[in-house]
């Protein structure tokens, strides 16, 4: 398969799947009262507009010029660091509200099903993604295989709590993964805000 069109099938992937998971995990979060399953289901959306910028890149940006590219992606980037601000904002108050109150979540069974299958998925498209990226001399696509691996550490941070939780009952340990959750929102929003230092002069 030729290398960029390798990078879009993996970017549209990475897209579709993370609407799969955020749908999922907001799901199951709200159904258990997990705000670390919500938070994740959340980050999910999020990653998946930054997937958009790598269709975008890959399917359209031969057909505008550098600024024009350069502009637009900046947009982007600015949205979706907005968006991690925003999705923090939200993740940290339910987070200490829950601990306050002293809020138990439920038991999640489908939880524990989509943070395993983001643990077996996002190893594996992490590497794809990070092999095609060094193939084609891509910096943002690197920098893209990166944001999948955090994800992976994202998804290990949520299971951890909802093993706590239902083996040794510690209802603290999903809130205490909700601020885990906002460290990683609030780095990526910074990141993106300021353009990642990944991302310039790449493809």
């Amino acid at each position: 398969m030729d290398l960029k069109k390798r990078a879009l099938f993996l970017s549209y992937f990475t897209v579709l799947y993370n609407i799969f998971e955020g749908i999922v995990s907001i799901v199951a979060g709200l159904l258990a009262g997990s705000i670390a399953l919500v938070g994740f289901g959340a980050d999910s959306f999020v990653e998946s507009l930054s997937g958009g910028v790598m269709i975008w890149r890959f399917s359209s940006g031969d057909k505008l010029s550098k600024e024009e590219e350069e502009k637009i992606e900046r947009g982007a980037e600015k949205f979706v660091a907005i968006t991690f601000f925003v999705l923090g904002a939200y993740v940290l108050f339910e987070s200490v509200k829950k601990l306050i109150l002293h809020e138990v979540p439920q038991i999640s069974v489908l939880g524990f099903i989509i943070t395993i299958l983001s643990l077996i998925i996002m190893p594996v498209l992490y590497l794809a993604k990070n092999k095609t990226g060094k193939q084609l001399k891509s910096k943002s696509l690197i920098a893209d295989s990166k944001e999948t691996l955090a994800c992976c550490y994202l998804s290990a941070s949520v299971l951890i709590g909802l093993i706590l939780n239902a083996l040794f009952h510690w209802w603290w340990a999903d809130s205490v993964v909700g601020l885990f959750i906002v460290y990683f929102l609030v780095k990526e929003g910074i990141e993106a805000w300021n353009g990642g230092c990944e991302c310039e002069d790449e493809d």
